[in-house]
């Protein structure tokens, strides 16, 4: 039998001496992505359910059925519409707001109705089985009207109907709702524009030197700035230089704006560059000019793209704190505002507020927010989705 001689790696001249170390190497690298992957994963999947857990019950609030005596004696002082043992486990803010029910129905007056009350938000906190600070001889009364059925916890509509309050059971997300829909409105009106014809002027028709390459260096490093310098830049501008009113949604959609409009640009600009030179030139062999070409062939090609990197930088202005802090737009905000230019807050901010207070209602509201927060974030980016597959479609 013949023994073959075994080859030499050394006098191998396709031998690699390094190739099993970058094997190993590689087989490495393969391990760490995917262990950075399942971690990633893993925590994303517990801020949910922890999210979700806390929030869930912000949507359900604690109603009591006691008798309510509408006079004017209760009009003067709103302790005396209910019984003195049944006071301290009715919102404060609810009585408060006996003459506006009045005005509601003006049979009630001087009489005494059976009615479904607001409960204190130490009551809601005991029904949901979290930290209280309920006396024995309250939760005693509280026992017993749960046993009668006369404490029952409902949909939680005052969350989405009203403004801000000091009184944990009665604050809502509404006037920061509104301030941060008149916000985006002032960003999209004022950064769309001037980002998709930035684009197109780059793109299109500025030719290469240095004033071009200037601006486009400006335009990334802007991209890389913290989001706070462009909040000192709107109080430095806006508010200090041009006098606009602090706190308004117009002050805060300006300097969303400034934040955006590299987003705009930049994906604007890589949907235009998308667009197949073939285009172009079949419409230069049909006599037409730069601008006609630009205007209906390339733009209308380019669209999906364009609307697509506006609606995420929308989206990502809208989940935006810091520079809004700067402009005063975290301040104190019951009422919703009418115009642009009235005192408003918006939810990102509304929450970093919430998150500071001590009262455990006001923890379950932030997660709630939150949800709230995220259910238009992922919508703002499923619409993208939709709007771009649709266009591409048509064109």
């Amino acid at each position: 039998m013949i023994k073959r001689k075994k080859k030499n790696k050394q006098t191998n001249p396709f031998y690699d001496p390094t190739l099993k170390s970058r094997h190993a190497s590689a087989a490495r690298f393969k391990k760490f992505t995917l262990t950075s992957l399942i971690f990633s994963v893993a925590f994303l999947v517990f801020f949910l359910f922890d999210i979700v857990g806390k929030g869930v019950p912000a949507f359900k609030i604690a109603y009591v059925k006691v008798d309510v005596t509408f006079n004017a004696k209760s009009i003067d002082d709103s302790r005396f519409a209910v019984e003195k043992k049944f006071r301290d486990i009715v919102s404060r803010a609810w009585l408060r707001d006996i003459p506006v029910l009045i005005k509601q129905h003006p049979e009630y007056m001087d009489s005494t109705q059976h009615l479904w009350v607001l409960a204190d938000d130490q009551v809601d906190q005991y029904l949901k089985g979290h930290n209280h600070k309920l006396k024995d001889k309250e939760i005693a009364i509280v026992d017993e009207l749960y046993a009668q059925g006369l404490i029952e916890k409902k949909f939680n509509t005052i969350f989405f109907t009203n403004g801000d309050s000091k009184i944990p059971e009665y604050a809502g997300l509404y006037s920061a709702i509104i301030g941060s829909v008149l916000t985006l409105i002032i960003t999209m009106l004022v950064a769309f524009p001037i980002g998709v014809m930035t684009a197109i002027y780059l793109e299109e028709f500025a030719g290469d030197n240095k004033f071009t390459r200037f601006i486009e260096i400006n335009i990334n490093n802007l991209a890389a700035i913290p989001s706070i310098l462009f909040g000192l830049l709107g109080l430095a501008i806006f508010i200090n230089l041009f006098g606009m009113p602090r706190s308004s949604p117009l002050v805060g959609g300006l300097t969303l704006a400034l934040m955006t409009l590299p987003i705009i640009i930049v994906s604007s600009r890589a949907a235009l560059r998308a667009v197949p030179d073939s285009i172009r030139q079949a419409g230069y062999g049909l006599g037409l000019n730069k601008i006609q070409v630009t205007k209906d062939h390339v733009l209308p090609l380019a669209f999906p793209g364009v609307l697509t990197g506006s609606i995420i930088g929308l989206a990502q202005a809208m989940g935006e704190t810091a520079p809004l802090i700067i402009i005063g737009m975290i301040a104190f905000i019951p009422d919703a505002p009418s115009m642009v230019t009235q005192a408003s807050t918006v939810m990102p901010a509304q929450l970093f507020t919430w998150a500071g207070m001590p009262e455990g209602m006001y923890v379950e509201k932030t997660a709630a927010g939150i949800m709230v927060l995220l259910t238009i974030l992922i919508s703002l980016n499923a619409i993208a989705i939709y709007l771009r597959k649709k266009l591409e479609v048509k064109w």
